[in-house]
């Protein structure tokens, strides 16, 4: 089975990520809510994943939180940095090559499952036509304005067919749901994308 990349990220209801600012206080207010035990599928979904690819400021984010969250191994992708920073767990490493390139390193690598987190580099990745699922949390608060999930897609990629898999609803107001990704490549109908799946 070739190598799968997908996310898992929350959402406000209008779209966004986060605040402008980059700030996350609403998702840790929403998260607050959630009873004790309830991690809303994240857990499952982790254990079925080899390694985790992030961006530098999504990187920079979880380095500020304190203890290390995670006990995979990290790729922090950068053309930034030359190094990863002083404090960085020793289960990361920097790339700085293209996301087609380390796409074929984790391929020969092993790696069957990885999960792409952080905004930009979802969003990078999809424009690579490289992200194959995502799971989407809508959390019910609007935001009104600040960093949206998705953006412009890349030249050569016309439409993406979000293949809708299942929905799951929480008592508390979240929202989920998984999708599977197919690609368009430039000239070609969502139509004919649909007529894919």
């Amino acid at each position: 089975m070739p190598m799968q990349c997908s996310s898992f990220i929350a959402t406000s209801l209008d779209g966004f990520i986060a605040k402008t600012d980059g700030s996350l206080d609403w998702l840790n207010a929403a998260n607050a809510t959630v009873p004790e035990g309830e991690d809303c599928g994240y857990a499952q979904y982790m254990a079925g994943v080899d390694v985790i690819l992030m961006g530098r400021k999504t990187f920079e984010t979880v380095l500020s939180f304190g203890a290390w969250p995670y006990d995979k191994p990290v790729y922090v992708l950068s053309r930034q940095w030359n190094a990863l920073p002083a404090g960085a767990p020793a289960t990361a490493q920097l790339w700085k090559g293209s996301l087609p390139a380390l796409s074929a390193h984790l391929a020969a690598s092993g790696v069957r499952a990885a999960y792409v987190d952080g905004g930009q580099l979802i969003q990078s990745f999809i424009n690579a036509q490289l992200l194959d699922a995502i799971t989407i949390t809508r959390i019910p608060v609007l935001l009104g304005s600040g960093l949206p999930l998705f953006g412009p897609l890349a030249d050569g990629c016309s439409t993406v067919a979000a293949q809708h898999l299942q929905t799951r609803s929480y008592d508390f107001g979240f929202v989920q749901s998984d999708y599977r990704l197919h690609y368009a490549a430039a000239g070609q109908s969502q139509d004919e994308t649909q007529a894919e799946i």
